[in-house]
């Protein structure tokens, strides 16, 4: 059996510095909260929360200081907070971050912003709130007609496409160029590629282990972006593609089926998993 390990496998930079920040904030504190899952992790939730995390839904089940996810949170989030006297503990990726201060700015100076990403994913939901209200959310091509309407419609000239860090590469291309050939030279179009470097590389790696092999296997959370992109991906160039959390989700007799195996995992996904997925498979030969 020939197994291929994807080489960008595992926690990405964004992932590693909020985790390692909650876990020094466990020790000095005994107890802690998070406003939402800290990543999209069950296995590393549940760790954390071993040590004390405790997970919140809302600043209203505040008890202690409170910790911000990688993906962040809303503008508004952080007005109700300092109104209550609430502490947050900012674990949001520092790229993350990046991209609400450039959208504000952006949005400061009048322009337009076409946000491309996941409408319900908390990354997209946070960043959106700090472009104002000229802006509009593209989840995908059928979004496109309505958001021109709505720049057109604002009377404003000039017009910002970003993305969230975990969108589809390929997707970001082809949408871009759809909004660009529709609005032709009479806009001033400013495209910002914000797609984290780690998930561009996570993708084209994904799709060249999926053309040589006859199973792919796929590791991250159910509700990881980034993960079911890189399942996207690889259901396109291998026939047998699966996306599980941890290797019991994995049957022998099916393994044993398969000479070549890649295995690739999401963002958020860590090495212990990533590499109990390898030998069991190494065991199934």
């Amino acid at each position: 059996m020939n197994i291929i390990v994807g080489k960008n496998s595992g926690f990405c930079s964004g992932v590693k510095y909020t985790i390692t920040r909650a876990k020094d904030e466990l020790y000095k504190n005994s107890s802690i909260d998070c406003l939402g899952e800290i990543i999209h992790n069950k296995q590393v939730v549940d760790s954390l929360e071993k040590d004390g995390l405790r997970t919140i839904n809302s600043l209203d089940e505040a008890k202690n200081k409170v910790l911000i996810r990688a993906h962040g949170i809303s503008k508004e989030v952080y007005e109700i907070a300092k109104s209550r006297g609430i502490e947050l503990i900012d674990l949001t990726c520092p790229k993350v971050l990046a991209i609400h201060k450039q959208v504000e700015n952006f949005s400061n100076n009048n322009y337009f912003i076409f946000l491309f990403g996941i409408k319900d994913h908390p990354e997209t939901i946070g960043t959106f709130s700090f472009c104002g209200k000229n802006s509009y959310i593209i989840e995908n091509a059928q979004d496109i007609e309505d958001a021109i309407n709505s720049f057109k419609a604002s009377n404003l000239k000039d017009l910002l496409i970003i993305s969230q860090t975990t969108f589809s590469l390929s997707l970001f291309d082809e949408m871009v160029q759809i909004i660009t050939s529709s609005l032709g030279n009479n806009y001033n179009i400013h495209i910002e590629k914000s797609i984290c470097n780690a998930t561009n590389l996570r993708q084209v790696e994904t799709k060249e282990i999926s053309s040589q092999v006859d199973l792919m296997i796929i590791i991250g959370g159910k509700n990881s972006s980034n993960t079911k992109k890189l399942y996207e991906i690889a259901t396109k160039y291998c026939k047998n593609a699966i996306q599980i959390q941890t290797k019991d989700d994995l049957d022998l007799s099916f393994i044993k089926k398969f000479k070549n195996i890649g295995i690739v995992a999401g963002a958020s996904t860590p090495d212990y998993i990533i590499n109990e997925v390898y030998n069991f498979c190494l065991n199934a030969d």
